[in-house]
């Protein structure tokens, strides 16, 4: 008697490898986000709750109540801070379209802007969500403009761009934080603050 094995085929599952470039940019954006909350809700201040300014200014660009209008810094600001958003927004999500693109931005703003509300450390503007969400369109429209011309490289050397990007920022800001820079208490809670609550004005 012949006696034949049959050696059953099973399928090995394949693991996919982890892609280094897409967790620097998971990374790099976290980074850029902490930063983003803090310059916007604090002013790059040290961090605190519990104020009392809560405004919410519904005319964007021209004066409203007790607000003034918005300055050209101001704009040209929150223009510029928007611009990574859209960038790293473009790199994680490539698929998305333009007009879902600028709905995550625009809610990422009113996020920001209603934070500001119930912490009550700042005034609420509509000028800030429509700048913001321009600034993030912007960095869009650069990342497709790096496309058209770096083709299958643009994932690696934006994120090389992004790196650079973040940790010039970091820098800057350290030496924005340890300069010596006169401290006010909290805008409205002058009565009730202590020096071991300091604010950067």
């Amino acid at each position: 008697m012949r006696t034949t094995t049959r050696q059953d085929d099973r399928e090995t599952p394949t693991v996919s490898p982890r892609n280094p470039a897409k967790t620097s940019l998971v990374v790099l954006s976290s980074v850029y986000l902490l930063l983003l909350a803090w310059i916007v809700l604090w002013k790059l201040g040290v961090p605190w709750v519990g104020g009392v300014y809560r405004v919410i200014k519904l005319v964007p660009f021209a004066p409203s109540g007790d607000e003034g209008a918005s300055t050209p810094f101001e704009v040209m600001a929150n223009l510029a801070l928007f611009v990574p958003f859209g960038v790293y927004l473009g790199l994680l999500a490539p698929s998305w379209a333009w007009w879902k693109a600028a709905g995550a931005i625009a809610g990422a703003s009113m996020v920001l802007e209603a934070t500001q509300y119930i912490l009550g450390i700042g005034s609420s503007d509509v000028t800030d969500v429509v700048v913001n969400t321009a600034g993030g369109l912007a960095g869009s429209g650069l990342l497709a403009l790096a496309r058209r011309k770096l083709q299958a490289r643009t994932a690696t050397v934006m994120t090389r761009v992004c790196a650079i990007g973040t940790v010039l920022a970091v820098l800057a800001i350290g030496i924005f934080v340890a300069s010596p820079l006169r401290y006010l208490p909290p805008p409205d809670a002058a009565v009730v603050a202590t020096h071991t609550r300091p604010w950067r004005t």
